[in-house]
């Protein structure tokens, strides 16, 4: 599981408000309850390492900038 710092709840939150997605339908691409999918997003929850691969393939950016690692979106690439 990975603990949710405040920018990484903020990333999240703003890589799918960019992409003028509903929280319903990142729920719906990660199979989880649009209400689990809020507790991340404000931290309530910690964030499953599967969820934030998926998260990053869906958005096109890198795990380690959803983590807050980097301010590099681009993905590394795939071997």
């Amino acid at each position: 599981m990975l603990m949710l710092g405040d920018n990484m709840k903020l990333r999240i939150r703003d890589l799918r408000e960019d992409k003028d997605y509903t929280q319903k339908q990142v729920a719906d691409h990660l199979m989880c309850d649009q209400s689990l999918y809020s507790k991340y997003e404000r931290g309530e929850r910690d964030l499953p390492l599967e969820y934030a691969d998926k998260l990053a393939d869906y958005y096109g950016v890198s795990v380690d900038y959803l983590l807050c690692r980097t301010n590099r979106k681009q993905p590394y690439p795939r071997k």
